[in-house]
């Protein structure tokens, strides 16, 4: 049953994707549209279970646990087992974490992110003919350019562009074209 998951679930997670919690759509909103690099899946469902952000290509699922998971410590153990049986890495947040610290949030998922991927094979595909020799390429130029201390992350916003505005145009009736503003 890898990566399956019920028709019930699957009903189930629809309808959970349709009322997600607050903390949820505010971490969704640095999640989604690939922004940390990897596809995330939310409500994602597995199985018996439905794991709040999935990562299916870095088997990495992403937790925000309130109050409630408190009085469900043995139904949370189960999931935890079962999803570890099928490969996945699980991190656990806090619910509130979100409002208090998204960024910091975010930070710590896109870490663990990175780490899974440098661990991830390269497929090797044959190569027709005599094999290249790189040895003796240049390397990349890294002098003159300084190292950035905080992380490549997109601005927080709505949308792919993290909430740049757009230029605003307006038709030319007599080019047909439009022109900016």
């Amino acid at each position: 049953m890898q990566n399956q998951s019920l028709p019930i679930t699957q009903i189930r997670a629809r309808s959970l994707r349709r009322a997600m919690t607050d903390s949820e759509r505010k971490l969704w909103s640095g999640l989604r549209c690939e922004q940390l690099g990897v596809k995330f899946r939310r409500q994602h469902p597995l199985g018996f279970y439905i794991a709040d952000f999935a990562c299916v290509e870095l088997k990495l699922i992403v937790e925000l646990d309130g109050s409630q998971h408190a009085d469900q410590a043995a139904h949370d153990a189960r999931r935890t087992v079962f999803f570890n049986s099928q490969g996945f890495e699980i991190l656990r947040f806090p619910a509130n974490l979100p409002f208090m610290d998204l960024q910091a949030l975010l930070v710590c998922i896109y870490n663990r992110v990175t780490d899974l991927a440098a661990l991830a094979p390269i497929p090797a595909f044959p190569q027709r003919g005599k094999e290249q020799d790189y040895s003796n390429a240049p390397a990349f130029p890294t002098q003159g350019k300084e190292q950035d201390s905080e992380l490549p992350l997109p601005p927080l916003g709505e949308g792919w562009d993290g909430g740049t505005p757009r230029t605003p145009t307006k038709l030319n009736p007599e080019s047909h074209h439009e022109t900016t503003d």
